[in-house]
């Protein structure tokens, strides 16, 4: 699927430890994370374990310091591997899929431009794995959203229905 190397130290130094798809506690492996190679593939990478906590998208590249995937400590302690593939979701302006709904198969920078709105209450997604931001212009706090159904705004771990921009996650 993907190969991802944490590393405790900034620069790839200190102990390391490789992982090739989901780990839901990372812990045992090391104290902390300065520094991260993805090789391959896409991922998710969590503060907290069981996918909890601040996320963050990293895609194939080195990232030498956790400045550099955003992140605001060097703590790192689950992580999910991020398939890619078509994509399809069903955005909904009300919570349990009501009111109006709209259809995305691309990226879209900004959703008030698009739609005229900035809150996505609930969402259906048919087909791929994609990124909230809630922020136009992918920026601000993000969320992975995978193949499913989310009743609720809660149930992808947003903390109000703020959506500002929405990205499709690719392999490249």
């Amino acid at each position: 699927m993907g190969k991802i190397i944490f590393y405790e130290h900034k620069n790839f130094g200190g102990r390391h430890h490789e992982c090739n798809g989901d780990c839901a506690d990372l812990r045992s492996y090391f104290s902390c994370c300065n520094s991260i190679k993805v090789e391959s593939g896409c991922f998710m990478i969590y503060e907290q374990s069981d996918y909890t906590g601040n996320q963050y998208f990293l895609k194939k590249g080195d990232y030498t310091e956790y400045h550099l995937w955003m992140g605001s400590n060097d703590s790192v302690c689950s992580c999910c591997a991020i398939p890619t593939s078509s994509f399809k979701i069903h955005l909904y302006e009300r919570m349990e899929f009501g009111g109006q709904m709209m259809d995305l198969t691309e990226d879209c920078p900004c959703l008030m431009d698009r739609f005229h709105m900035n809150d996505i209450f609930s969402c259906k997604v048919m087909t791929g794995h994609w990124l909230f931001y809630e922020r136009p212009n992918f920026r601000g706090r993000m969320y992975l959203i995978k193949p499913g159904e989310y009743k609720r705004f809660s149930e992808w771990g947003g903390i109000n229905a703020r959506v500002g921009s929405i990205k499709r996650i690719l392999d490249y």
